[in-house]
């Protein structure tokens, strides 16, 4: 009578730009995918991003933040809202492992989380006539089952709120 268990698969839509899924779950293509259009993918992995300069490093390589970014987190926030030198109608952005990234500094790692936040949310926009919120920028955070909670409960905290 032996039975196989199954391992429940999450996705959680948190706002139209952001979700944060567990391995093997996934968001639906129509959530992140333009009808039409170009679309650019840069794929990060927190396990490679524990401190400040590491991500800043690795989202400059992946996002191609121009020469002039400025290795701060107003500067981060600023790139992420411009995006204008990749040429693409849409980005979607994949953090893979996302509960280590900048897992050695709590006060940098809100501060990351935070822009991500409000750099997604100043991409999306209302189309009519439907009023449906879209976003030019989705990001999908990618966790394990653990840390689902904890991350989403992150972005509920602030989801409403006008500081960010």
């Amino acid at each position: 009578m032996g039975g196989t268990m199954k391992e429940e698969l999450s996705a959680i839509h948190i706002a139209p730009w952001l979700h944060i899924v567990t391995p093997g779950a996934g968001v639906p293509l129509d959530e992140l995918l333009p009808t039409s259009g170009s679309v650019y993918v840069a794929r990060l992995c927190g396990r490679e991003m524990p401190d400040e300069v590491s991500t800043f490093e690795k989202f400059q390589e992946e996002l191609k933040f121009p020469k002039y970014f400025g290795w701060n987190w107003n500067a981060f926030h600023d790139c992420l809202r411009d995006l204008g030198w990749l040429s693409s109608d849409r980005y979607v952005l994949i953090i893979e492992s996302a509960e280590h990234a900048l897992s050695e500094d709590d006060t940098a790692r809100k501060e990351f989380l935070m822009s991500l936040w409000r750099s997604a949310r100043g991409w999306s926009y209302v189309k009519r006539p439907e009023g449906v919120t879209l976003s030019k920028l989705s990001i999908v955070l990618s966790c394990d089952k653990d840390s689902v909670s904890s991350l989403s409960n992150f972005f509920r905290e602030f989801e409403d709120s006008s500081e960010f």
